[in-house]
């Protein structure tokens, strides 16, 4: 491990990840539309939910709190993309890029602990039906929502406070933007050494609300067969929308960190697009899923838009 009397002045780095790209502006345009959607679609829903009082309930509120994490978690990486491919500027400061970092990385652990919540509601709702709304009263899911955040803001933390005691001496991330992986490379350390701390956590966080996912569908699943086939098919149709959202995420995630351990081989461009797509494209489906299989969101945004539509006099 290099000491700090190795550490050269870095005041900032150089963004690298898409020096490879022939057409760079075009990948630009592509991820502002998406990037623009996902602020529009996200923002729809948590006007929505806010503006109606009728829509305070657990479920919404959960899906008001995706919503924002959507935005955060798109935002971190987005800009500084948007930055290096349509305005040319591939520089950015390590404080800007730690507090990136930051954002990045618990917006990634807050998608994760949003969709287990959002699974929880869906087991309380299949399983104690009847009990529903005394178990889950909108106190008790804002305060598990508090609590995901604060422990995952600690967490990330914790990343943050050991990215800020390396000694860099590499101004080069070959990466798309700032994250945990490459400020460690970046530094004068053996990177290895700095990613057991995270490889537990990522365990823990992320696979941690996989297994429980899993096994509340397993029980959702277990509990529909013993109902009605009328009441299996609207069992089923509450809970799909949330079956897509976990689909997009955690698909990623699995090729990303555990194909390439067991033998799948991607090249550092091939990398930084999975990287892109497990960023951008849950946070783009979660708000379109939500808004059109949401019946009450879904009617809210027709009466807004008939009741904005001028007729022309005849």
């Amino acid at each position: 491990m290099a000491s700090k009397n190795n550490t050269v002045g870095i005041t900032e780095f150089i963004i690298t990840g898409f020096n490879d790209l022939e057409h760079p502006k075009a990948v630009g345009i592509v991820i502002l539309i998406i990037y623009s959607l996902i602020l529009l679609g996200s923002t729809t829903n948590i006007c929505i939910i806010a503006s109606d009082k009728r829509l305070h309930t657990p479920m919404y509120f959960l899906i008001c709190n995706l919503a924002i994490v959507d935005i955060m978690y798109s935002s971190s990486a987005s800009v500084t993309m948007l930055t290096v491919l349509l305005v040319g500027v591939k520089t950015v400061s390590y404080k800007p890029c730690a507090a990136q970092m930051f954002l990045y990385n618990l917006g990634d652990f807050m998608e994760a602990g949003a969709i287990g919540l959002m699974a929880f509601d869906r087991l309380v709702a299949i399983s104690n039906p009847l009990r529903y709304h005394s178990i889950l009263t909108n106190t008790r899911i804002l305060l598990l929502v508090l609590t995901t955040w604060v422990i995952n803001s600690a967490v990330v933390g914790t990343l943050a406070g050991i990215t800020e005691g390396l000694p860099y001496c590499h101004t080069v991330l070959k990466y798309t933007f700032c994250d945990y992986p490459g400020l460690v490379r970046a530094a004068c350390v053996n990177p290895d050494d700095y990613f057991v701390f995270p490889t537990i956590v990522v365990s823990l966080v992320i696979y941690g609300n996989f297994v429980f996912i899993l096994l509340s569908y397993i029980w959702i699943i277990c509990t529909v067969f013993k109902i009605s086939s009328e009441s299996r098919k609207h069992m089923f149709s509450t809970c799909f929308s949330h079956m897509i959202v976990v689909v997009c995420y955690f698909v990623p995630k699995f090729v990303a960190n555990i194909l390439t351990r067991v033998g799948l081989v991607l090249t550092i461009p091939e990398r930084n697009g999975l990287h892109i797509v497990a960023t951008l494209v849950p946070s783009l489906v979660n708000p379109v899923v939500y808004c059109l299989r949401t019946k009450e969101i879904r009617n809210r945004i027709l009466r807004i838009f008939k009741d904005n539509t001028v007729i022309p006099s005849k």
